[in-house]
């Protein structure tokens, strides 16, 4: 009796509570020093550092996603400094805000203690440490989906605090990508037309309405401090990803593989979940104006959306967190129907959670598949300060010099050190994304990718092809650019695409770093 008194006072939701908050911290910092795929995991390296240089996105260089991400990066830098480690602690903290509110939404729903640790340590494991860096993709699905843990504490509680959160972090999701984020948003505001027809409740509008209008003037004072037009917004991050988008849905791969077979560990989460729901649906009565119904539509279009966008976008997945949270609410489902047996389903559904978590764990933790290093030796690894002192910390091995990481930590000090040595304006493009970090300069790169796909910036072909030239024109004019330079880039159509290639006096530096001297030329002198 003592005993159970004293370990219930000692393991409480409050201890719990610190606990995962510091392990998913922890997990994310370890794996995301474990090795580099530089265009993924430099993202906003470079470009939040651009931010506290007086550099803006849209403004300053062309882009498609993740304004967002850059502005919080750049908080993180000026709070911990220009570091690997607190690139690191941005992506951590997200994690570890993600695993806390899910411990809390499972509490709220009556879950066992234990259980709703478990599944919330699942999740902390699942989510961010597949990049362990920032990455558009992750913060948009992360702000969505706690959107819908508040959309769900909203219904449940009816308390106004929720309804004001809501918009804002759906807003926040939309600014990290457009995708995910905009398919959930559509899946919740189906999700509210039918409560408010349903319940004939609409009290939630007005205070949903007010706190959107009251953040989105607040980000249009933002940009307009940074000198961001309204016009530049639409054009690059609305007007251009729809061509994109448009191109991917049109050339969606429809197999069995990609649509079921890739996510059958999510579909079997979601078994008992939809079993127990389509149950009461049909046998129990009114069960479409209770609020389980719309945890279940929310749970249910939280993962259609997710899945939708992985096939659309067909990059690495990374949306297997899912799992843990539906086993969880399959399991509070079981406890709210007082289903028979349910006792024995707990648990085989607790050994089927581990299991897929341990999977998932190995394949993109272990081996970061996500990041294409599931092939590489960890071992030849070298510490990122052979580099410089601000990657302290970091595994440096990349999927491009998997066998000879030495060789392409000396390419990169000699360009270092050349870079640094001219003192001229120049532009650097380049997937580093570190350079203007590490030589504290304004390199002026147009884009944050270089992929040659037209994902990043319109290529030929795009309607928006003539806008970017004009963009990358103007940029040089503006900041006076004597020297573009390439760095580890396979083709000079990044610059000859929307240059004439006479403009330009070529020179090999080494094995990849190429310089394009400006000479007299009408498209940029005039």
């Amino acid at each position: 009796m003592f005993t159970k008194k004293f370990f219930s006072t000692i393991v409480n939701d409050k201890l719990l509570i610190i606990i995962l908050f510091l392990l998913s911290i922890l997990v994310n910092q370890y794996y995301g020093n474990k090795g580099v795929f530089p265009v993924d995991s430099f993202s906003h390296f470079d470009t939040g550092y651009r931010i506290l240089l007086g550099e803006f996105p849209f403004k300053d260089y062309w882009i498609v996603s993740g304004p967002l991400v850059d502005y919080l990066q750049a908080i993180f830098f000026y709070l911990f400094g220009v570091n690997w480690q607190s690139y690191l602690i941005h992506a951590s903290l997200i994690n570890g805000v993600l695993t806390v509110g899910t411990f809390l939404l499972l509490r709220n729903f009556q879950l066992n203690i234990f259980y709703s640790f478990a599944y919330s340590f699942f999740l902390s494991i699942l989510a961010y440490p597949s990049s362990g860096t920032p990455f558009v993709d992750h913060h948009s699905a992360f702000f969505s989906l706690l959107g819908i843990y508040i959309l769900i504490f909203a219904i449940k509680t009816e308390k106004k605090i929720y309804w004001i959160l809501l918009p804002i972090f759906f807003i926040l999701a939309f600014l990290s990508k457009q995708t995910p984020a905009s398919y959930i948003i559509i899946s919740s505001v189906l999700i509210l037309s039918s409560y408010s027809i349903l319940k004939k409740n609409f009290d939630w509008i007005k205070y949903s309405l007010a706190s959107s209008i009251l953040f989105i003037f607040i980000i249009l004072i933002i940009g307009k401090n940074h000198g961001i037009t309204f016009s530049s917004f639409l054009q690059q991050y609305i007007f251009y990803p729809l061509t994109i988008g448009n191109e991917r849905f049109e050339n969606i791969n429809v197999t069995f593989q990609n649509i079921i077979a890739h996510f059958k560990f999510i579909y079997l989460s979601m078994v008992i979940l939809f079993y127990v729901n389509f149950k009461r649906f049909f046998y129990e009565k009114n069960f479409i104006r209770k609020n389980d119904f719309f945890y279940f539509l929310c749970l249910l279009l939280l993962t259609f959306s997710l899945i939708f966008h992985q096939l659309l976008t067909q990059n690495q997945t990374f949306i297997f967190f899912l799992i843990p949270i539906l086993i969880a609410f399959s399991q509070i489902s079981l406890n709210i129907y007082k289903f028979n047996s349910k006792k024995i389903l707990h648990i085989i559904m607790i050994l089927a959670c581990l299991f897929a978590t341990t999977k998932y764990h190995i394949r993109f933790n272990e081996e970061r598949k996500f990041h294409e290093l599931n092939y590489v030796n960890f071992e030849l690894a070298f510490n990122g300060k052979k580099i410089d002192k601000k990657l302290l910390g970091l595994k440096w091995i990349t999927p491009n010099f998997e066998k000879e990481p030495k060789e392409e930590i000396i390419l990169i000090n000699k360009t270092k050190s050349f870079l640094k040595n001219d003192n001229r304006n120049k532009m650097v493009m380049t997937n580093y994304s570190i350079f203007s970090s590490i030589l504290e300069q304004k390199l002026y790169s147009p884009s944050r990718w270089y992929l040659y796909d037209g994902t990043d910036y319109p290529i030929k072909g795009n309607e928006f092809f003539v806008k970017y030239k004009d963009f990358l024109i103007n940029l040089i004019k503006k900041n006076k650019i004597n020297v573009i330079y390439t760095i580890n880039l396979p083709s000079s159509s990044v610059i000859y695409d929307y240059i004439d290639m006479n403009c330009f006096e070529v020179k090999e530096i080494n094995e990849i770093l190429i310089g394009y001297e400006i000479k007299n030329c009408k498209e940029i002198n005039n």
